[in-house]
């Protein structure tokens, strides 16, 4: 039950990726320039006072990840950050291959 909700929501932000990846193409064919549409500033649009937050506690917790691993992320286009997310929950919580040989009850 739970490896399917997590496969769903893998195959969600997989289709969210999908569309941001289009919503960029469309915007390079009107603009005839290609600007991607970055993670950090998705996420400012949605909600800032939560990046404040977690920002606040990553550094409180491990400063250097702030620097090092997290802002790498948020300047990360949108669709690549989403769809590589959706990728791992899909394959790490795919069926489990059925045994040869043996039955299940």
């Amino acid at each position: 039950m739970i490896r399917g909700f997590f496969r769903l929501i893998g195959l969600l932000l997989l289709a969210g990726g999908f569309v941001f990846m289009v919503y960029d193409g469309a915007r390079w064919v009107a603009d005839q320039s290609l600007h991607f549409t970055r993670f950090g500033q998705f996420w400012n649009d949605i909600n800032q006072a939560s990046q404040q937050a977690f920002r606040t506690w990553v550094e409180s917790k491990a400063p250097w990840l702030w620097t090092s691993v997290v802002r790498l992320v948020l300047d990360q286009p949108v669709f690549a950050v989403l769809g590589v997310i959706g990728i791992l929950l899909m394959l790490l919580f795919r069926p489990r291959k059925p045994l040869i040989g043996y039955g299940r009850d």
